[in-house]
C-alpha cells in the first residue's frame, strides 16, 4: 500500500530576486538549478518569480523527501520541476534511487511571494 508524504514552502520573491542580482547569481542558478529550469526562467517577463516558484518547489520536495525517510538529503539539481505541454509542473529526479518515482507538486506566486505543496507517493 502506499504512504504519501507531504512538504510545502514559502518565501519571499524579493530575497531571490536579491540574490538573482548580486555577484553570486551564476554560482546561485548553477548550484541550485538545472540548466533547462534556467532556460525556462529566463524566458519570463519576470525571472525572478518563476526561480522563486522552483526554488519553493524544491524545497517543499526536500521536506517531503525527509518526512519519508527514503533520503536524508538530495542535491539541487537532483530535482528538477519543469512545466508540462498545459503548463502544470512536474517533477523528475535526477538520481539512482528507485523510489523516487512519483512526486507532484504544486506552485503558486505573486508579486510578493512564492508557495509551493509537494505531495510525494511512495509504494
Amino acid at each position: 500500500m502506499p504512504e504519501f508524504f507531504i512538504g510545502t514552502d514559502i518565501l519571499s520573491v524579493l530575497r531571490i530576486s536579491k540574490i538573482l542580482n548580486s555577484h553570486h547569481k551564476n554560482r546561485f542558478k548553477t548550484h541550485t538549478f538545472t540548466k533547462s529550469e534556467i532556460d525556462y526562467c529566463e524566458g519570463k517577463a519576470n525571472p525572478s518569480i518563476h526561480y522563486a516558484g522552483r526554488f519553493a518547489a524544491k524545497e517543499a520536495i526536500k521536506k517531503a523527501l525527509l518526512s519519508s525517510g527514503i533520503i536524508s538529503d538530495i542535491p539541487w539539481c537532483s530535482i528538477e520541476v519543469l512545466p508540462e505541454k498545459q503548463g502544470a509542473p512536474k517533477v523528475y529526479f535526477h538520481t539512482d534511487q528507485p523510489l523516487l518515482q512519483k512526486c507532484k507538486v504544486s506552485i503558486s506566486h505573486t508579486d510578493e511571494f512564492a508557495v509551493a505543496f509537494a505531495l510525494l507517493e511512495v509504494s
